[in-house]
């Protein structure tokens, strides 16, 4: 461990609670609906307006059988969209609690693990290769590391670092290692910030365009033919309990009152089919963004492994035991890192106490171009 390691004692466990108390969780506020606005948002729109209308005109005209029906209708519809987006906030928040980012930090003199959502301004974290940046921080220490910012700038090289330097959450380090004390956490993070001023953003969807321009003509053609009967009903001088069955006829006719039902169950067969994938589907209108997609390019390799790590067989030269080979792998390792393959080599050692005979006077971390590291 380097100097600057040792001087830097990060926070108490005490502090880190007043600190956390002070600013916040780690972690970008979510504004969540009550569940009987987004219940009433399935009721809220052209064609749901229609059968509503329609639903009116059934009641005034006390034809209990099609008010009963239309009601049905716009419940069902109502209760199976909700009802699956529901199950489906609630597998991403299960899923959202299992991906949680870790972050090591300096606690009580110690370098532990914890939650990034626990991270504090003036935190002392640990960086090395492939981590994502659990908050702001200025870089401390000697020597340089690659952080990859394109998630917020879009430069897709690797920018160089030093001490003093500012990185941002939510990068990659992509080359070295390094300490860093936290300077920001939450929605003052520059992601944080930058997130905020998207967040009023409400995209909608090709399907959700699509039923909206059916619903808007639908409307504007029941409502002219609706105008029609009543002026040429007026004029004739009919009965208005009439006229309004008349209008009741032509408004059931005019809009497809099972479409938004047939819709949603249809999606939501869809959605049971994909969740057996395991695909999680929030929106049910992602399914039909999903299925006009003609190409889906994904990075990633496909190798299956079994996701353990072991020692294989070394192969050794005249004079070199595989106690002394441990040995130097182990001095070349950082515990505080929890790196596996580092974890690996220091479990393997019979004793680490023979570690403390020996002081590691420079350290380099694992780079991908020479593909080792190295201490001295």
């Amino acid at each position: 461990m380097n100097e600057v390691d040792e001087e830097l004692k990060g926070l108490t466990g005490q502090e880190a609670k007043q600190q956390l108390k002070k600013f916040g969780p780690n972690s970008l506020p979510e504004k969540k609906q009550p569940a009987y606005i987004k219940f009433l948002q399935y009721l809220w729109g052209p064609i749901p307006w229609m059968i509503e209308a329609a639903l009116i005109l059934s009641a005034i005209v006390q034809d209990w059988v099609d008010f009963a029906i239309i009601l049905l209708l716009l419940i069902v519809n109502a209760v199976v969209g909700f009802v699956e987006e529901h199950q489906a906030d609630n597998a991403i928040d299960s899923l959202k609690k299992s991906l949680a980012l870790k972050a090591r930090v300096k606690r009580d003199g110690k370098w532990k693990s914890i939650s990034s959502e626990e991270v504090v301004p003036i935190d002392l974290v640990r960086l090395r290769l492939g981590d994502i940046i659990p908050a702001d921080a200025e870089l401390t220490g000697e020597g340089t590391i690659k952080i990859d910012e394109s998630a917020l700038t879009g430069e897709s090289l690797p920018v160089d670092k030093k001490s003093g330097d500012t990185i941002y959450s939510g990068s990659i380090v992509k080359q070295g290692e390094m300490t860093a004390v936290v300077s920001a956490t939450g929605a003052k993070t520059y992601f944080g910030k930058t997130a905020s001023l998207i967040e009023g953003a409400n995209n909608v969807s090709h399907f959700q365009r699509a039923v909206l321009k059916i619903g808007n003509y639908l409307i504007i053609i029941a409502i002219v033919l609706v105008v029609l009967i009543l002026a040429t009903s007026i004029f004739r001088g009919d009965d208005f309990l009439e006229i309004l069955r008349f209008s009741l006829v032509l408004t059931i006719a005019a809009i497809p009152v099972a479409m938004p039902t047939v819709l949603s169950v249809t999606m939501a067969v869809g959605a049971k089919l994909l969740s057996k994938k395991q695909t999680i589907v929030r929106k049910l209108s992602a399914i039909e963004e999903l299925a006009g997609i003609d190409i889906l390019c994904s990075d990633k390799t496909g190798t299956l492994t079994k996701n353990e790590l072991s020692l294989g067989e070394p192969f050794l030269i005249d004079g070199e035991t595989n106690e002394n080979l441990i040995l130097c792998a182990a001095l070349a390792s950082k515990e505080e890192n929890e790196d596996p393959i580092d974890m690996l080599i220091l479990n393997s050692m019979p004793d680490k106490k023979e570690l403390g005979s020996y002081k590691i006077n420079s350290f380099t971390p694992f780079n991908p171009s020479s593909k080792r590291t190295e201490a001295a």
